[in-house]
């Protein structure tokens, strides 16, 4: 007898372990097989699960636990196989290793809008949903063997058009309807005479016409061959990094190379030629950027290499486009797949390279279950398959810096100078603190404004970033650029405009917002932030009143707002690299993945907003931003310039960005993450809870840090510790209340072992709901 291993599609950690069921003799019309979504009894109706394994079990020889008498038997398979045996295991290390619903974790692998599910109808009884997306078969009309010698009867007048219309080529039935109206009836009879034929072909939507997946014409012989995009040559820089890539892709175990090159290095050429000898090596390659990077440009690059052989995933795309996207890697045609961190799951048989580019990046972190980090499963997966992971960066994480020193199986190469020989940037840094003592109001400092003058009216472009990550406030004097800080944390004050309080988010610590400046006693305490939109209406102004540049310089806002819709972010880009000379001013957004040839100057307008989170990356991010978006500034011929206003001129992360010099920031952050035991040096997980009822959440947390305690107590031992629950930053979100406990433990420790038996056996409390995150991002 066959007995298979189900994962219930229900997301709850109450039903949080595989159910055996008898696996029919009789399958159906679709056979029954491991990654196949089922439809199984489960109570007193019916449910849809994923298979996760089949084993022949001899009569008599039942798996521990397991009554005969109670065994149910699978009613049919409602899909083909959406994952392999690997993909089921790292299903179900990813529900272990991040304390996830295995259901969750499974639903990673299925193809977006694709499965079956069941729902309640009306009456209260249960039914089988068909997926909402799947194929788009489109009917093509082709000449038929007698359309040369077809002679239309005289009354016959669509028959005519329909046969004159086929000697410009092949038309889809629908392109005929649009044209001659109802065409049902003569396409039949043309049909019947052999003048024509149908054919179903399957449509990839959001796809060009002869493009990845679409349907083959008859003639496509006569379609010139794809020529790929010309190698330019590798620096001695890129050639090692390429080297380095291919023996570590060669030995077939694992390893990771850290490409760690500045902006305009040509990390990506050495991404396209590691490819290139991976795909002649037979195997394929996925390669993940942030989704804020999935620019059209990035895209181009790739497609223009690999020609039909690309594969894109990303969010912006509909659900129907991701699903032919995905059912296109699983047909194998597609043997390079670009996307954000969800394309690490889909399809791809035979894998032999993953490249993360910007590997620093935090998006790469999931922030719903399961939370997994791209990189850790990158890893994981490449172990599995003797493939070879690459992350790059221009500014790596001290995360990956840390492995590639301790562990032998990373590796580090530099690319220290640009592939066009040009110098970096200069980095000039605005100290606003002088700027408002010398009568400056304005939110542009007079060095950035004169720059802004210069550059535009010679017909160049600039990008602003507004650096607006986060939703903390804090106070920042303007006189002096004090901020108010925890004395036990080192992080600043969270200001509370309920209650008019400062708290610290880490330990408690509470003080009265100050009415002046403790340091200097000015009254100008300012709550940080502004958003896009009054940042651009202030440069509005400032341009319109500029010689040279006025209303004529247009301004392209690109932040969440202005890139929701479909095709936004390309519009957008496509405006900016049209324009004589224009603003590009925007968040985060634009701080990565953008190369245009003309912008020769970068300002970032408040440095500080990251800088001062109650964050234990803070520093680092700000360090990364400032980096990044400088090196969109001279990437040709035209020398760039950097503007990066602050109040904290003389921080470290400030400084160092700068100056590009990463050791001077790594000399005052590391001993700071030690003391302070923060990754590298330990490994943390962040155990939410919250819950419409402040009471419930209190209760809650008190409770799972008591339960907490006493499970690193029995695993642990030196440097584990449970810290007591606090409410989150955000303490309050959309009526939610939100708590959180952090659990930290040596870095070679495996925290996950520690905490899983305990959220396993854990019912869930009707009034809070909890969730685990392993190696946090950020404890915000």
């Amino acid at each position: 007898m066959k007995l298979a291993s189900v994962i219930l599609d229900i997301p709850t950690q109450a039903l949080d372990a595989p159910y055996t069921y008898a696996v029919p003799e009789e399958a159906g019309d679709q056979p029954i097989e491991v990654g196949c979504a089922v439809l199984v009894p489960f109570g007193p109706r019916q449910a849809v699960g994923f298979i996760i394994g089949i084993e022949e079990r001899a009569e008599g020889d039942w798996p521990a636990g397991l009554d005969p008498a109670k065994l149910k038997g699978i009613v049919r398979a409602v899909s083909r196989p959406y994952f392999d045996e690997e993909g089921a295991a790292c299903a179900q290390w990813l529900s272990e290793r991040y304390i996830a619903p295995l259901s969750s974790c499974v639903r990673l692998f299925t193809p977006p809008g694709g499965v079956p599910r069941m729902v309640r109808a009306q009456g209260g009884y249960w039914r089988l949903e068909e997926p909402t997306v799947g194929e788009v078969d489109d009917r093509w009309v082709v000449p038929g063997p007698a359309l040369a010698d077809f002679e239309p009867r005289k009354n016959a007048v669509k028959q005519a058009s329909i046969a004159a219309a086929l000697e410009r080529g092949e038309l889809r039935v629908a392109e005929l309807t649009a044209e001659f109206g109802a065409v049902s009836s003569p396409l039949k009879a043309l049909e019947k005479q052999g003048v024509v034929r149908i054919e179903h072909r399957r449509r990839m939507r959001g796809m060009a016409e002869g493009s990845a997946g679409s349907a083959p014409s008859a003639d496509s012989a006569a379609v010139p061959s794809f020529t790929p995009s010309p190698k330019p040559p590798l620096t001695r820089g890129q050639a090692d990094a390429l080297a380095a890539i291919d023996a570590a892709r060669s030995r077939g175990a694992g390893e990771v190379v850290l490409v760690d090159g500045v902006t305009g290095s040509g990390k990506t050429e050495v991404y396209l030629q590691a490819i290139e000898e991976t795909l002649a090596a037979g195997r394929t390659a996925c390669v993940l950027v942030p989704e804020i990077s999935l620019t059209p440009q990035t895209v181009a690059r790739f497609r223009g290499r690999f020609g039909d052989l690309v594969a894109v995933m990303h969010s912006r795309m509909s659900q129907g486009e991701r699903y032919d996207q995905w059912d296109f890697i699983r047909s194998g045609a597609a043997r390079v797949v670009v996307g954000a961190r969800s394309a690490l799951f889909t399809p791809l048989s035979n894998l032999g390279l993953i490249v993360i580019d910007e590997e620093h990046e935090g998006s790469y972190k999931q922030d719903s279950a399961p939370r997994y980090h791209a990189r850790d499963v990158a890893v994981w997966m490449a172990r599995r398959a003797g493939a070879a992971v690459v992350l790059g960066s221009a500014t790596p994480s001290i995360e990956a810096l840390h492995a590639c020193a301790k562990n032998p199986s990373w590796h580090q190469v530099s690319l220290p100078e640009r592939a066009n020989g040009k110098p970096l940037p200069e980095v000039q840094v605005v100290d606003m603190a002088k700027e408002f003592s010398g009568g400056s109001r304005s939110m542009f400092a007079l060095p950035l404004a004169r720059a802004l003058e210069e550059e535009l009216a010679a017909g160049r472009k600039a990008v602003l970033l507004l650096n607006q990550r986060g939703f903390a406030k804090f106070l920042l004097c303007r006189e002096c650029g004090f901020v108010p800080e925890c004395p036990s944390c080192s992080t600043s004050l969270t200001y509370h405009e309920r209650g008019n309080f400062l708290i610290c988010h880490h330990c408690g610590y509470r003080i009265p917002t100050p009415p002046v400046c403790p340091e200097c006693g000015s009254p100008y305490l300012k709550k940080f932030g502004a958003g896009t939109q009054r940042v651009e209406a202030e440069l509005r102004v400032l341009l319109d009143e500029m010689p040279g540049v006025g209303p004529g310089v247009p301004i392209v806002r690109m932040d969440a707002d202005t890139t929701s819709g479909k095709g936004a972010h390309q519009r957008l880009l496509e405006e900016f690299a049209a324009a004589d000379a224009a603003v590009l001013l925007g968040t985060q957004m634009i701080a990565k993945g953008l190369d245009f040839e003309d912008v020769t100057l970068v300002g970032v307008i408040n440095a500080d907003t990251m800088l001062k989170l109650p964050d234990y990356r803070a520093s680092e991010r700000t360090f990364d931003l400032v980096e990044q978006v400088a090196g969109r500034a001279g990437r040709a011929e035209l020398p760039g310039r950097v503007l990066v206003q602050t109040y904290e001129a003389d921080a470290p992360a400030i400084r160092a960005a700068a100056a590009y010099d990463r050791a001077l920031f790594l000399r005052d952050e590391l001993p700071k993450r030690r003391l302070l035991g923060y990754p590298p040096y330990v490994r943390m997980a962040n155990v939410l809870v919250w819950s419409k009822d402040e009471p419930a959440v209190r209760r809650v947390a008190a409770e799972l840090q008591a339960a907490l305690e006493e499970a690193v107590r029995d695993f642990g031992g030196d440097g584990w510790s449970v810290l007591p629950a606090t409410p989150c930053v955000l303490a309050k979100l959309r009526g939610t209340y939100r708590w959180h406990i952090v659990v930290k433990c040596p870095a070679d420790a495996d925290l996950s072992d520690a905490l899983l038996p305990l959220f396993r056996r854990r019912k869930p409390d009707r009034d809070a709901n909890v969730a685990v995150d392993v190696d946090p991002d950020d404890l915000l």
